[in-house]
């Protein structure tokens, strides 16, 4: 994502202000909004006018992740006493202040996932994104992991680019993967003596697989369970790398079928940065 307009974020705060709507959050609900949206050093709120002191916030950063971060956050059922009901009212009109931006929030299985209209106009386009290695970097080990994380990601686009849709599914399983691993043993380092089976049993991190991952992570609270079950796609799809398993399936890869697994990808990686 690029930065929004000066308009835009003053828009987007005052959608979560909301003064005297159904939706008004009081300042220091504002600064505790901030924090579950995983924000990097919220502010206090100072008593000042509140949709002025957000928008301040919200202009004056050059972190794109954290904005990303936000927009999901407001749309996230998690925040609303009623769930999805109030949490897409709010989606539908923060989508109306993105319009120009060409951005939109979507739902992928319960989570909310930022995108793009797809030129039909009703559907989402989701991508690898402009800002990822940023939004990586503070999540994984080191530098130099990092970098190995985003030449895979670029090798999935040159794939994709080229019309080699089941490479590029191979690639982002394998860079899902590979992300989860190194994430969940960067933050438990216990982890690198094996993972915890349901039996009790060790599995070496060499050896654990894509699904203990995902369990692992929802386990620790990390992701939340829809992103966790709806990686189930991403799964299978990176299974394609034995060409039994896609002639079973009966898929023929397409770019639709690459941005359908971008978006859990995107889910998990929301949930990622906000649970750090």
């Amino acid at each position: 994502m690029k930065p929004l307009d000066p308009l835009t974020l003053e828009r987007v705060a005052r959608l979560i202000v909301d003064i005297d709507g159904p939706f008004e959050r009081r300042g220091y609900q504002l600064t505790q909004l901030l924090q579950r949206a995983g924000w990097p050093q919220p502010a206090e709120y100072d008593g000042s006018p509140r949709i002025p002191w957000l928008s301040d916030i919200l202009t004056s950063t050059d972190d794109v992740a954290a904005v990303s971060r936000l927009l999901c956050r407001i749309c996230d059922p998690l925040e609303y006493d009623d769930g999805l009901a109030s949490a897409d009212l709010v989606r539908q009109t923060l989508n109306t202040h993105l319009a120009a931006e060409q951005l939109t929030v979507t739902y992928v299985s319960g989570r909310p996932v930022l995108g793009q209209p797809g030129t039909d106009g009703h559907t989402t386009v989701f991508t690898a994104p402009d800002d990822l290695e940023a939004r990586i970097r503070p999540l994984v080990s080191s530098e130099a992991f990092l970098q190995q994380l985003m030449e895979r990601v670029t090798e999935t686009q040159i794939c994709e680019q080229h019309g080699a849709y089941g490479l590029t599914l191979i690639g982002i399983g394998s860079f899902a993967e590979a992300l989860l691993l190194d994430v969940l043993t960067h933050r438990d380092p216990t982890l690198l003596q094996g993972f915890p089976m349901p039996n009790g049993k060790l599995v070496p991190p060499e050896r654990t697989s894509f699904s203990l991952l995902l369990d692992t992570a929802r386990s620790r609270g990390w992701i939340q369970m829809d992103a966790h079950d709806f990686m189930k796609i991403v799964r299978d799809y990176r299974n394609f790398v034995h060409l039994r398993q896609q002639q079973e399936r009966g898929v023929t890869p397409d770019r639709d079928t690459v941005g359908m697994c971008w978006g859990p990808v995107l889910a998990v990686l929301n949930d990622l940065e906000t649970s750090r």
